[in-house]
């Protein structure tokens, strides 16, 4: 499999947190941690917006938000909740939970002077995959409160036994500089990371607002992502119960170039939590579902 189709399996994330990627990333590369998966050096890693075209590309619907507007979201009214646990299983293909995801909203706390939530999704793969590729990877985001755009996004990765540590500043200005164990990487003010995203499109009052799109940094790259609702309310079942759930299609751009050999949807609830219920994955390896089976 190449590189890109790993990267491609990656951005699954940004619906459904770091559950996708983690089990792609496995059962795509089948391969340790190597340099060329690392972040670089914070002299290279500026991710600016001149390196991703704006989703000029994607269809229009009756209402389009960027995904930095503030208005696309309400910080008083929010569905986010400060010690929520959400659980998932993987299935892909014919094989069943592969794979299990917590998502977990950490806390409401200042970072650096900002109003932030910590963010974290801890993954890891269960047996049968586990005998043949043991995984066990933590994601952590402080996003802003209000916009959910990236102040930090961690990963810490433990496969096959490598570890791989890589914790990102994001910074909008010069004036900005990360801490001694952090990469500095510059970014366009409204940035979100993948867990900032997920979480953010549950903020977003899709009874109103049909569309928003913008940047999102998976810790090794830029990407304009656009999320959608398609179709009406609809029954969703999964282990966790039986939900009405409005369907998101979330379609990846690379340099203005949208990314065809993987396509995600997102299925939140039509609750007040707008709960992230189900993910859908197709790609060219693979057809995955990962599934909500217990919520605190």
């Amino acid at each position: 499999m190449s590189k890109r189709t790993v990267t491609i399996a990656a951005i699954a994330a940004l619906a459904c947190a770091a559950g996708t990627y983690y089990w792609a990333h496995g059962l795509g590369a089948f391969s340790r941690v190597s340099k060329a998966a690392q972040p670089a050096a914070a002299s290279a890693a500026l991710a600016t917006t001149d390196k991703a075209a704006p989703v000029s590309a994607a269809p229009s619907l009756s209402k389009t938000t960027e995904l930095g507007d503030r208005s696309a979201s309400a910080d008083a009214g929010t569905p986010l909740r400060p010690g929520e646990v959400l659980e998932f299983a993987a299935d892909v293909a014919k094989l069943s939970n592969v794979a299990n995801l917590r998502l977990q909203i950490v806390e409401r706390r200042n970072f650096l002077g900002t109003n932030a939530w910590h963010l974290q999704a801890v993954a890891h793969t269960e047996n049968p995959l586990r005998m043949v590729f043991e995984l066990d990877d933590q994601f952590d985001s402080y996003s802003d409160a209000v916009t959910l755009s990236s102040l930090q996004y961690e990963m810490h990765l433990n496969e096959r036994g490598q570890k791989q540590e890589s914790i990102q500043r994001m910074r909008t200005t010069d004036a900005e500089h990360a801490a001694s164990n952090a990469t500095e990487t510059r970014v366009a003010p409204g940035t979100r990371d993948p867990l900032g995203l997920m979480q953010y499109l549950r903020t977003v009052d899709w009874t109103k607002i049909h569309e928003v799109h913008g940047p999102v940094y998976d810790g090794h790259k830029l990407y304009d992502v656009s999320a959608r609702l398609d179709g009406a309310t609809q029954n969703i079942t999964v282990p966790a119960g039986t939900f009405a759930a409005s369907k998101i299609e979330v379609r990846v751009f690379d340099a203005g170039v949208e990314l065809k050999d993987a396509h995600f949807a997102l299925y939140l609830a039509s609750n007040a939590s707008r709960t992230p219920v189900l993910l859908e994955a197709v790609m060219p390896f693979a057809t995955a579902r990962v599934a909500l089976v217990k919520m605190k």
